[in-house]
């Protein structure tokens, strides 16, 4: 791991809700699962500026990969099972099996979604770039999903993910979250950061 993963561990787990739910994620036995997303971003731009590492934070989510059940149900079990196991933690959690979004995504984007093979592929398709980070703890060690890097996410860029073309959702994502964060930024169409090879 390297210095900026670990000072990304370090600012997730200022968030009281994401230590207990990494130390205790494996109560579910859940197949390849991890914390991700919002609550783990904003949590670092929260320290970024200054603001309690909890402030803002809508939701908690959890990828994990089960495909040998992509039922509607099977899924809302499972989020039913972690809400009585996390009952005293502050945290609206939302727990997604990455094998079955391709069963719902036509009908909610209105576009095909290929398969997904594993739940960091799910990471994989945020529509920013530097929100795809996702984090899990196996044996007392934590693991960092970062596949475009960390760099974006503490300068505050906001890079559209080319490889998931939703311009108009893309933007909406954007301006909500400067709407909270006022100092994060799209990058300029010259921009030719180092960072920026990291979405080829």
């Amino acid at each position: 791991m390297d210095a900026l993963q670990q000072r990304f561990v370090q600012d997730a787990l200022h968030n009281n809700c994401n230590r207990v739910l990494l130390e205790r994620l494996a109560e579910l036995a859940l197949l390849d699962a991890w914390l991700v997303g919002g609550c783990l971003f904003q949590t670092v731009w929260n320290r970024l500026s200054g603001r309690p590492p909890q402030a803002g934070i809508r939701d908690y989510d959890i990828f994990y990969f089960d495909p040998d059940d992509l039922s509607e149900a099977g899924e809302l079990a499972i989020n039913q099972r972690a809400q009585t196991c996390f009952a005293g933690l502050d945290a609206q959690l939302e727990l997604k099996n990455q094998a079955r979004v391709h069963t719902w995504y036509p009908a909610y984007f209105g576009r095909p979604c290929p398969p997904l093979q594993s739940a960091c592929a799910g990471i994989d398709r945020f529509l920013v770039g530097s929100t795809s980070v996702g984090l899990r703890q196996q044996d007392g060690q934590t693991t960092v999903y970062a596949p475009y890097g960390l760099d974006d996410l503490y300068q505050g860029m906001l890079r559209a993910n080319p490889s998931v073309d939703h311009g108009p959702l893309y933007e909406k994502k954007v301006r909500d979250y400067q709407a909270r964060w006022h100092w994060l930024r799209m990058p300029d169409p010259a921009d030719t950061a180092p960072s920026a090879a990291l979405y080829v």
